[in-house]
Order: structure tokens, then C-alpha cells, then sequence
């Protein structure tokens, strides 16, 4: 009788310190600014302006923001986080979050559909091949939730989607895997621009250290359950 294969580990896509690195940066360059009058004096003046123009057009302004959200969902070189402290200000904490969060929805939706009906063509024009292929053996459409979960909390956010619609994985099932995974990133990303906007320094290092560790611990959870996963016999071909 033929021996078991064992399982074929995945190897790491992009390095945990890396990401873990850019967001301890990121916390620590917002308590800079935070802590510093010369730079967040222009900052102040910046959200009073763009305060008023958001009174002015407040359903403009929060679909703009909803666009932009959605579009750094899909595109890697697109942050939404340079405009959350404008939102925080025009808005409040609150209803920022509740706008980032159905902006990174709809970003995830969009990434989906890219790649379950454009398919690997374009898929691979728009996100790393490599980062693609090292995941899509182990990543089917019958995948469990929590792994699906822990894959869109390690990963830049436009990763699992393209994936995932080619492998054709459920659209519902999608969609809350988004909701639960982009949920405690966008509330820590507001309460990030909220630090900033109120000058508060230790909030701030705080949050970019705790955004560091969840990513290191979700992408260090993630590939040791990678590495007990079957592999899939064939990689994920085009949509038709």
C-alpha cells in the first residue's frame, strides 16, 4: 500500500515582520505628528477646510470617501488611511468607521468578481502571481471559514479576494469573511485618525503596536494551519 503523502507546507508569501513593521511605522509616525506642533498645525488647518466642504456636500463627501475606501480594497498602491482623519473630524469616530468598514466590503466584492470573472489574466496584473500560487494550492472554494478568516486578516486585503473568486468560492461566504476580518482594522485605523486628529501620542503607539501583533499572530496562526491542509492536485484556473 502506497504511503500517505505528507502535508505540503505553503511557504511564506510576504515576510510577517514586514507587515508587522509597517504598521508599528505608521503608529509611530502618527504619534509623531500627533506630538509635534510644526506638523500638525498644517494638519488642523487642512481638516478645518475640508470640514466645511464636507458640510457642504455631506452625501458627496461620504460616497467619496466610501469610493475611496473601496478602491484601496483592490488596488494595493491605494490607502484609505491618509483621509481617515479628515473623516474622523467631518463625522466623529463613529460613523467614519461604519463608512471605512462598508468601503473595505465593497472593496472585497469588487476584488472577488475581478477575479472569478476576468479571471488569472487579469488577476495577475493586478496583484503578486507569486503571492497567488504559493496560497492557491491550499486555498479551495471548499476551504473552512476560519481558515478563510485568518487568510484575509494576514494577507494585504486585496489578496483574498482575487484568490478566492477564482477558486469560485462562495460569494456570501466571502463577504462575511470580509465583515469579520476588515472589522477590527477598521476600527483601529479610526482610532488611529482620531489619535492623530486630538494629538493623543500613547494611543496612538499603542494601536500600531496592537495592529502589528494581530497581524504577526493571524499570518504565524494562519501558515501552521496551512501546513496541516492537503494540498489541492491543480492550481486554480480562469474563470469562464
Amino acid at each position: 500500500m502506497q504511503a500517505e503523502r505528507a502535508p505540503e507546507p505553503v511557504q511564506p508569501g510576504v515576510p510577517v515582520w514586514r507587515r508587522a513593521l509597517g504598521l508599528l511605522l505608521v503608529g509611530g509616525l502618527i504619534a509623531a505628528i500627533a506630538g509635534s506642533d510644526v506638523l500638525h498645525e498644517p494638519l488642523a488647518r487642512l481638516l478645518a477646510v475640508t470640514e466645511r466642504m464636507i458640510a457642504a456636500s455631506p452625501i458627496a463627501g461620504a460616497g467619496l470617501f466610501i469610493l475611496f475606501a473601496a478602491l484601496s480594497g483592490v488596488l494595493a498602491f491605494f490607502s484609505s488611511a491618509v483621509i481617515v482623519p479628515v473623516a474622523v473630524h467631518a463625522w466623529g469616530p463613529v460613523r467614519c468607521a461604519l463608512l471605512l468598514w462598508l468601503g473595505w466590503i465593497l472593496g472585497g466584492a469588487c476584488t472577488y468578481a475581478i477575479g472569478r470573472f476576468l479571471g488569472r489574466p487579469v488577476v495577475g496584473r493586478l496583484a503578486s502571481r507569486d503571492l497567488l500560487d504559493r496560497y492557491e494550492r491550499k486555498l479551495g472554494r471548499d476551504a473552512p471559514f476560519g481558515l478563510v478568516v485568518l487568510f484575509q486578516l494576514a494577507m494585504p486585503s486585496e489578496v483574498p479576494g482575487y484568490l478566492l473568486g477564482l477558486a469560485r468560492y462562495s460569494f456570501v461566504r466571502y463577504i462575511a469573511v470580509v465583515a469579520a476580518g476588515e472589522l477590527p482594522y477598521a476600527l483601529g485605523t479610526v482610532l488611529l485618525g482620531d489619535s492623530l486628529v486630538h494629538r493623543r501620542v500613547v494611543p496612538a503607539l499603542l494601536l500600531g503596536a496592537a495592529a502589528a501583533l494581530l497581524s504577526a499572530l493571524a499570518y504565524a496562526r494562519l501558515h501552521r494551519r496551512l501546513a496541516a491542509e492537503p494540498s489541492r492536485e491543480a492550481p486554480t484556473g480562469p474563470a469562464p
